[in-house]
């Protein structure tokens, strides 16, 4: 019974999260659209959403105690927390621009480039080494895209430029950080992410909003409605908790599978939703290549993630078999000992490689923490 609970729970939260972060997208579509509510102004909508935020987990963090802060100070903060925020920021920010000019059908087969963008950074920054198998499949991705991209009926350079931006953008605050913060010995939850970043984000906004949409907003017609502003920062706000919950109870391959799952659904629902955005059978074809190549990828990384997982007693039962090989050996005078080593070193490996793969990601590990981080990246 305990068990079932545990797997309704499982789906129930995988469900949650998947229906909010359709949502979220879709709703900043309708938001954005001139079409539908007319509200032109993506960098205004990502300052309202980071500002909500900032202060929703500043209650959270300080007021309720719901989470820990974690230590940190001033020199933590200006050269780790300020960089990564400017490249949230400026993820939000072209991501959303996007949703004026390309649909959301289109602007998630783009998404297919996040490994594609992730690997690039990652080798550039010095964090990954490129592979083969890796570089293969990045390439199955890339011709994906460019047969989606290719048969597209509204295609548009601009939207298209800002959202693969936005891509490069947050692929690089994935790698940044891992780099940063994890070298600080820092590993912030979705909680506490907001109560650090959204702020220091909102700063950055600020100075393209002043620059690209202050004098807008004085001179045009533009209808703020409360109610719907609100509503949508709660929806932003409640994706960013569901991530909290399905990260502590699923594994790397559940993580993984239930995005591209959202990402089929969301395809769907914004034809529906959304006539105009029609989609090819083109897009299709080259939206399946390109996911073929990203199932692949997932799934490299999610057998480097079990590799690097080793359970808690490996190494001291390592030890001490090898420990006990040896004594057993000297005392009995067997000269073969470099054999009796090396099956006692493969039979641990052995063991050490049982690890179920759909063991939750330690925070330790360096892998895990890229597939948590693309989890709670934010689409809106």
């Amino acid at each position: 019974m305990m068990i079932n609970k545990s797997l309704f729970l499982t789906y129930l939260y995988l469900l949650i999260y998947i229906t909010l972060s359709s949502g979220v997208i879709l709703y900043n579509k309708w938001v954005l659209s001139p079409k539908y509510f007319n509200f032109p102004l993506p960098i205004t909508l990502t300052m309202i959403h980071m500002g909500f935020s900032g202060a929703v987990a500043f209650f959270l963090v300080r007021v309720f105690k719901v989470v820990a802060p974690v230590k940190m100070t001033f020199e933590i903060y200006a050269t780790c927390v300020v960089p990564i925020s400017a490249f949230f920021a400026s993820s939000l920010w072209f991501g959303n621009t996007a949703y004026l000019h390309i649909s959301v059908a289109f602007i998630q087969m783009l998404k297919a480039l996040m490994p594609v963008a992730t690997l690039i950074m990652a080798v550039l920054c010095g964090t990954d080494k490129l592979r083969w198998d890796v570089l293969l499949n990045m390439l199955l991705v890339s011709v994906g895209v460019v047969i989606s991209s290719y048969g597209e009926i509204h295609f548009n350079v601009i939207g298209t430029l800002y959202q693969v931006t936005g891509i490069f953008a947050e692929a690089l605050r994935l790698v940044l950080t891992q780099v940063l913060l994890q070298k600080k010995g820092l590993t912030l939850n979705p909680i506490t992410s907001l109560y650090y970043i959204a702020p220091c984000s909102f700063a950055f906004l600020f100075v393209p909003w002043y620059l690209l949409e202050k004098s807008n907003m004085e001179v045009s017609q533009i209808q703020f409605n409360f109610w719907i502003f609100f509503s949508n920062a709660i929806c932003a706000l409640a994706l960013n908790l569901s991530i909290f919950l399905v990260i502590g109870r699923t594994g790397a391959v559940t993580i993984r599978v239930a995005g591209v799952l959202k990402d089929w659904i969301l395809i769907a629902l914004s034809t529906v939703i959304f006539p105009e955005s029609a989609i090819t059978g083109l897009n299709i074809i080259g939206y399946a290549i390109a996911l073929c190549g990203v199932v692949m990828y997932n799934y490299i990384k999610v057998r480097d993630v079990k590799a690097s997982q080793l359970p808690p007693e490996s190494l001291p039962e390592r030890l001490t078999k090898e420990w006990k090989l040896e004594k057993k050996s000297s005392d009995n005078n067997i000269s073969d000992d470099d054999g009796t080593r090396s099956s006692s070193r493969f039979s641990s490996m052995s063991d050490s490689n049982n690890v179920d793969e759909e063991a939750p990601l330690v925070a330790s590990s360096r892998l895990s923490y890229i597939a948590r981080s693309q989890l709670s990246s934010r689409d809106a």
